[in-house]
């Protein structure tokens, strides 16, 4: 049974895209590259390429017969949600919340402190529901948008982690000296529908001249890591250089001027610039817009809700390729996000979706060749850890690692197959030479 269940959640997030031309080298790969035409991946369980490829790029469908039969207060989902509010005492709110909790099937992260909560947590939808509804019964937290995904596999967490965190999110220096409690220092949200319109009014705006433009510009800031954008990005944007929250520099590089070459801010006119920031849920575009505000960017904009709220509402226009998501289920494909009525119908939008699949292509990390399943993988040197794409063929030629020098690393990990994932560090500890 297990077995099928993860089966079947990996052809959910399957993803087959059309090749396109291969790149040049990757600078750090130090290793003949594959053989040209050849295409290679671990695939998962049961996994079919070929003539049955295409199937494996949309979920399978329950039959709605089937559907009635399981229990709605069964199924495992994952929740998360997020909120601005002082809270005087913030560890009474723990133990409170972790009174609540106690029964519940409940694993995730749920942090509070000074300036609010931060919570991403999976269980059975009625335990998943009965704590967000419980929150949203606080007057502080009424008006909280709460976002709800499938989590087919299960829990999604692996255990649950429910404390006072003097950062709501991983930020060098923290963030409680940040102005995140005054709403106008923070990025003003747009809904999903407003977000979509100034996608297509920036499309237009690349079509005319600059003096037609009278100086005005809309600049699409992704506020996310690289391997977050290598799964999927709204087009138009930057692959950000970062590869952790902590050490986002965006609009920094007037005073580190080895930050300029990458910064997309650089340069930017920061009174006629309209600078439109979106990330996953939200929160890390309201924390980094406070820095920003700071630096005298006037014009900020996030997308509420996040990309998934997006998804949700808009369906994937202007998206392209996954979501990365930060739980067990790492990858998620636009359909995964329930498909409101406001959607073009099937009939009407099959081609659209054909195209939108079409135009993305994942890219191995170390080739820099097409990666059929968009699927991440930890390096296996326990002092790199970098969370990247591989292809079947590389992950096999540098033994799990990143890149040739790690592979030369003096403390790895095996070789895991398939879609296996490490544990943690201190489990290979005592084999390796530390």
């Amino acid at each position: 049974m297990a077995s099928a269940v993860h089966q079947n959640c990996h052809r959910l997030l399957g993803l087959l895209l059309r090749p396109l031309p291969a790149p040049g080298p990757h600078p750090r790969l130090s290793f003949s590259p594959r053989p040209a035409g050849v295409r290679s991946f671990f695939p998962a369980p049961g996994c079919r390429l070929g003539t049955d490829a295409v199937a494996l790029a949309e979920p399978e469908l329950v039959p709605p017969e089937e559907e009635e039969e399981e229990d709605e207060d069964a199924r495992f989902v994952v929740v998360t949600f997020y909120k601005f509010v002082p809270l005087e005492d913030p560890r009474a709110e723990v133990a409170s919340h972790l009174h609540f909790l106690q029964g519940r099937d409940i694993h995730g992260r749920i942090y509070l402190n000074e300036q609010g909560i931060n919570a991403q947590y999976s269980g059975p939808r009625k335990d998943a529901a009965a704590y967000a509804d419980w929150v949203k019964k606080d007057h502080r937290f009424h008006d909280m948008l709460v976002q709800t995904s499938p989590a087919l596999a299960g829990h999604a967490f692996p255990r649950l982690k429910l404390r006072y965190k003097p950062s709501l999110v991983q930020l060098e220096g923290g963030s409680l000296h940040l102005p995140l409690l005054d709403p106008s220092m923070r990025a003003m949200p747009l809904t999903p529908s407003k977000w979509k319109e100034r996608l297509e009014a920036r499309a237009s705006l690349d079509d005319v001249s600059s003096s037609e433009m009278s100086g005005r510009k809309l600049l699409l800031l992704d506020v996310r890591n690289d391997y977050e954008w290598d799964v999927g990005h709204f087009e138009g944007s930057q692959r950000p250089n970062v590869d952790c929250f902590r050490s986002t520099s965006f609009g920094l590089s007037g005073e580190y001027l080895k930050l300029q070459v990458s910064d997309p801010l650089n340069g930017v006119d920061k009174e006629k610039t309209d600078i439109l920031m979106y990330c996953t849920g939200g929160i890390r575009c309201d924390v980094y817009s406070t820095i920003l505000r700071k630096k005298g960017f006037q014009n900020l904009y996030t997308l509420e809700g996040g990309v998934s709220n997006y998804l949700k509402a808009e369906g994937p226009a202007g998206w392209v390729g996954n979501l990365f998501v930060f739980d067990g289920r790492l990858s998620l494909p636009p359909a995964t996000f329930r498909r409101p009525a406001c959607w073009p119908s099937s009939s009407s939008s099959s081609s659209e979706e054909e195209e939108q699949k079409q135009r993305w292509v994942g890219r191995c990390y170390a080739c820099g060749s097409e990666v059929v399943e968009l699927r991440h993988r930890n390096c296996a040197n326990i002092d790199c850890n970098r969370l990247y794409m591989s292809c079947g063929w590389c992950a096999e030629a540098l033994a799990g690692c990143c890149c040739s020098d790690c592979k030369a690393a003096p403390r790895l990990r095996p070789l895991l197959p398939g879609y296996q994932r490490y544990l943690k560090w201190h489990v290979y500890r005592d084999g390796l030479d530390c």
